[in-house]
């Protein structure tokens, strides 16, 4: 039998140097998190396959890793919806949901819960996007006000200025000023999903590709002129009062912009570093759980979000039976390591790595000197490495400086 030495595609193995930034930057998240006030908590990677198809996840169930009865139950499994009984988590929403129905009587009101975890989807693998990743959510749960989301972005931006990232969007929409556009436009709501889908590539295919697909999926071509002029204008900075204007009258409660546009407005006046924040009305989020505001944030280096959320007050009453408000906020952990990694970044302030390089013949006696100086680098706060030297030195501390040892004391010292 032949073994293959390769991981699975889209399922990444991590070297040394990896595991140092991605530890860095979990610690960084998990302080600035903190500060805010969010607890860190942790679900399983597995669920109940009925809460992962509860068509909750978007597009994102059909990428579900789905595993099989065990034992008597795949025997007696009749037909293909009977073999598997659960999966591999695709998000981390679904299963917060979940937790905080079943644990609700031991936590606070409002929650601000901080996760940090793999997720699995069956995707297709490309840069920044993988089979299997970290997600770092956060959420504030029992909370109806925009504190909530006012809060999540005001953090979520933090953690990003602190990695030295610049000149950041934030896009910010409400997923009720899009269904009262499609409702004004005459589409019926069982269709308002694969609108959205659809909407979703306006970036990809622009405003004409949009109305193309539109007209191909067999819509109304009076309802699709109609929903294709609400973004004949964009680019020019509106605000979403001046986007909405007069159009929605009767189908959107002003309550809706004017939260949305103090959600902006305390964003702005409360900015880290150079971020923008702006009223994007083609903004969807693929989730359609989603209730109320949504937001993304684009970094220039990278040509798609590297973070988003929203508002999803209907989710964890599906487990609960009574209506319990929730916001979310999700940082694109991978996207973050890459493009850190392709600018080169170095871990500030990191502690000093030594190596100690002894030679094969070394006396019990050095040796034992060569443990304690070991010994009292560590007591000082350093990392300090022992190893035996390698016939080719010159390979063996290139590979140690990859791994961030700065300093390489030779044992016996020479003469």
């Amino acid at each position: 039998m032949q073994y293959i030495k390769t991981p699975m595609k889209g399922m990444p193995e991590q070297l040394p140097a990896d595991m140092q930034l991605r530890e860095y930057l979990l610690g960084k998240i998990k302080a600035t998190y903190g500060s805010y006030g969010f607890s860190l908590i942790e679900t399983p990677a597995i669920e109940h396959i009925e809460n992962l198809t509860s068509r909750q996840g978007g597009e994102n169930e059909k990428l579900i890793f789905k595993i099989l009865k065990r034992g008597e139950k795949l025997a007696k499994a009749d037909g293909t919806d009977e073999l598997c009984d659960c999966g591999l988590r695709y998000d981390l929403t679904v299963p917060l949901s979940r937790f905080y129905a079943n644990n609700m009587a031991q936590l606070p009101v409002p929650f601000k819960a901080m996760q940090i975890g793999n997720v699995w989807r069956a995707d297709r693998p490309q840069r920044g996007r993988f089979r299997q990743f970290t997600q770092c959510d956060i959420d504030i749960l029992g909370e109806g006000s925009f504190l909530a989301e006012i809060e999540l972005i005001s953090a979520t931006a933090s953690m990003l200025a602190q990695l030295e990232f610049s000149n950041f969007k934030v896009k910010v929409n409400d997923r009720r000023i899009l269904k009262a556009m499609a409702a004004c436009c005459g589409f019926a709501e069982e269709n308002y999903d694969d609108i959205f889908i659809i909407l979703d590539k306006i970036d990809k295919i622009g405003l004409d590709g949009v109305k193309a697909e539109l007209l191909g999926a067999g819509y109304d071509s009076s309802s699709v002129e109609r929903y294709c002029a609400f973004f004949e204008n964009l680019g020019k900075g509106m605000s979403c009062t001046e986007f909405c204007a007069d159009r929605l009258d009767g189908f959107l409660d002003p309550a809706v912009l004017s939260d949305l546009e103090y959600i902006i407005n305390c964003a702005r006046a409360t900015a880290v570093g150079e971020m923008q924040i702006v009223f994007d009305p083609t903004l969807v989020r693929g989730m359609s759980y989603y209730t109320g505001p949504i937001f993304e944030i684009e970094l220039p280096d990278f040509g798609s979000s590297v973070a988003g959320g929203g508002r999803y007050d209907e989710m964890i009453g599906k487990y609960t039976n009574a209506k319990v408000p929730a916001c979310g906020f999700s940082i694109g952990f991978e996207r973050i390591i890459t493009l850190l990694k392709e600018r080169g970044y170095r871990i500030p302030d990191q502690k000093k790595r030594t190596a100690l390089l002894i030679d094969k013949k070394i006396g019990r006696e050095e040796l034992l000197g060569a443990l304690q100086r070991a010994a009292q680098l560590r007591a000082g706060g350093e990392t300090a490495l022992i190893v035996y030297r390698a016939k080719n030195i010159r390979h063996q501390k290139e590979t140690l400086e990859k791994e961030g040892y700065t300093e390489f004391l030779e044992l016996p010292e020479k003469d």
